[in-house]
């Protein structure tokens, strides 16, 4: 979060920004795919202890931020309009 990123913060920007692009585009179900790829990786870096303190807080809130934005997010769940 500051001027200089560790590699795990650098990677969980990338899993984020593709969420993001995902989510602009509709692909719905790459950016639920995305997401659970980035809570796998938070949670891994968390357990390994690389990620400490404003940092952690800061991917945590993304996450559940996510989280509830992307509830009921699928093209299942999608009704047809024709």
């Amino acid at each position: 979060m500051g001027l200089f990123k560790s590699k795990y913060e650098r990677e969980l920007d990338a899993l984020i920004e593709r969420i993001d692009m995902n989510m602009s585009n509709n692909y719905k179900d790459n950016a639920q795919a995305d997401f659970r790829e980035f809570e796998a990786a938070l949670n891994r870096f968390i357990e390994e202890g690389v990620l400490k303190g404003k940092t952690r807080s800061f991917y945590e809130g993304r996450l559940e931020t996510y989280k509830s934005r992307l509830a009921g997010y699928t093209h299942k769940d999608q009704k047809p309009c024709w």
